[in-house]
């Protein structure tokens, strides 16, 4: 097998080099190699990737590796990164003041809120261990990870390289912090486990959803820098694809049915599959079982998501729990049938019903699937408006700078709350922008890398939601889903011969 590649971002000088760098020297003359130091520091300046060995490896994506097993094959991150390590030039802005932050950046505060009386202490980070996959530690601007247990497939590298960018992105702004990490599916830290008079308090984990039963801290999910192992592009790119998809077929041209694809990995996509078409009932839906290890094996022909904006209506359906698929369904300027969640990312809660997404009911889905197209085919102006609210939504309020801003605001608002001084753990490994990733890893983290420091100030943090203001939105939320079982309920009382 080749030996991988490795490269080096962002001025890293690999220590290999140095090695060879002493030796060249001995065997060149002073001004040959004062014409090589000025041509690597032109390459270093330029970003340009200096390509050296690599003391670990990864198996592309693309190679016909059944899923199951792609977990095992693991990036290991390198266990030094080179002294010249920086990120870039200073933070500089241009711009004097920011713009204010999204309504969404409100939740920060409400999801920090279990600690902001108590503070955050060592004791309470050390008795999170066990719920975590990784501690991740900044201090002065340089990133360590202390790993506890392999995380599925790529989404702890990916997380930690998101994590990266931040720190290229604002220099020098992201305080020194200490988090727990935890990447898997299901919400770890249970309100249940931490209430009464003698209760404990909760140790702060962060993850990429939450439930009302939850405690996690909601922190954006891996796929914002690709997914690899199903071929799933770093955020920006893929959305600019999906947009250029939807162009091609204008709403009204396109099938007047609702489309759903993917893997039946719960409860309410194994109902779904019911839905679909067949000799006994048309629902109006059209539904596609996604098999990964097939796609994997085939390259992924099937499954390019900017070829799926074909219909009028597609479906949200959460996996095991919620589902990274929600912002690209979302992009596609169809409206989204969104089956009722029981969680929530960090954007998804400032979403509203009947203005970014029609709300479908767990129960008797089908049913309640086939009202909502009849209602699209017959109210087509209304579903458009929809599908292009909710597709505006993803463009305009989930771009890559408020991705980021997000973050950092989330990160220091947690800074904030720490009772203890962060320490680098004597078995964490010091990480830094030197990938040796091959194939589709490699292709997108050089797709969403950060080339330079921001020239503007990150968005202006809003003050939190009131009480009342919470419980207001959820007012309206449950009025609109209402009104949406009102209209079903009028529907199926009307006779056949009369319904559209």
């Amino acid at each position: 097998m080749a030996e991988p590649v490795k490269i080096f971002h962002d001025g890293c000088f690999p220590k290999v080099g140095l090695g060879r760098l002493k030796g060249f020297v001995t065997k060149t003359t002073t001004s040959i190699f004062f014409f090589f130091l000025v041509f690597i520091g032109a390459l270093i300046w330029m970003d340009f990737p200096i390509i050296r060995g690599s003391p670990f490896s990864f198996t592309s994506s693309s190679s016909k590796t059944h899923p199951e097993k792609i977990q095992h094959e693991r990036i290991q991150f390198p266990l030094n990164c080179s002294s010249f390590v920086n990120y870039m030039k200073a933070f500089e802005p241009k711009e004097s003041s920011a713009k204010a932050c999204p309504d969404y950046f409100r939740w920060i505060h409400q999801d920090l809120k279990p600690w902001k009386t108590s503070g955050i202490t060592r004791d309470m980070i050390d008795r999170g261990i066990p719920s975590a996959d990784f501690r991740l530690v900044i201090v002065n601007g340089n990133a360590y990870v202390e790993r506890y247990r392999p995380s599925f497939q790529t989404r702890d590298l990916f997380t930690i390289w998101g994590i990266l960018q931040l720190l290229k992105l604002y220099p020098g702004q992201v305080p020194d912090l200490e988090l727990l990490f935890y990447c898997g599916d299901n919400t770890v830290i249970m309100k249940k486990d931490y209430q009464g008079h003698w209760a404990a308090s909760p140790p702060p984990v962060f993850h990429y959803c939450g439930e009302k039963a939850a405690l996690d801290i909601i922190f954006p999910d891996w796929s914002f820098w690709g997914w690899a192992e199903v071929n799933i592009k770093p955020w920006e790119e893929i959305l600019r694809a999906i947009q250029k998809g939807a162009e091609t077929i204008k709403w009204e041209k396109r099938e007047p049915y609702a489309f759903w694809k993917g893997a039946p990995t719960s409860g309410d996509r194994g109902d779904l599959l019911k839905c679909n078409l067949s000799d006994k009932h048309d629902w109006h839906v059209r539904v596609y079982q996604q098999d990964w290890g097939k796609e994997i094996g085939q390259g992924f022909k099937h499954s390019n998501l900017e070829d799926q904006c074909t219909h009028r209506y597609k479906i949200y359906a959460e996996g095991r729990t919620w589902s990274v698929s929600e912002k690209y369904i979302m992009a596609c300027d169809s409206m989204t049938l969104m089956i009722q969640p029981e969680y929530y990312d960090f954007f998804s809660r400032s979403l509203v019903p009947l203005q970014h997404f029609w709300p479908i009911r767990r129960e008797n889905k089908c049913r309640h699937l086939i009202f909502a197209v009849e209602w699209g085919n017959s109210h087509t102006q209304e579903a458009q408006a929809i599908g292009r609210a909710g597709s505006k939504f993803m463009e305009e309020m989930l771009t890559m700078r408020n991705v980021y801003d997000y973050m950092f605001h989330l990160l220091n608002e947690y800074s904030k709350l720490l009772k203890f001084k962060p320490a680098i753990p004597p078995d964490a490994q010091r990480i830094c922008a030197e990938t040796t990733e091959q194939g589709l890893a490699k292709e997108f983290m050089l797709q969403s890398m950060v080339k330079s420091p921001s020239d503007k100030l990150p968005c202006t943090l809003p003050p939190p939601f009131e009480t009342r203001a919470i419980r207001a939105s959820l007012d309206v939320k449950k009025s609109k889903t209402k009104q949406v079982e009102t209209w079903e309920a009028n529907y199926w009382k009307k006779p056949d011969d009369k319904k559209q």
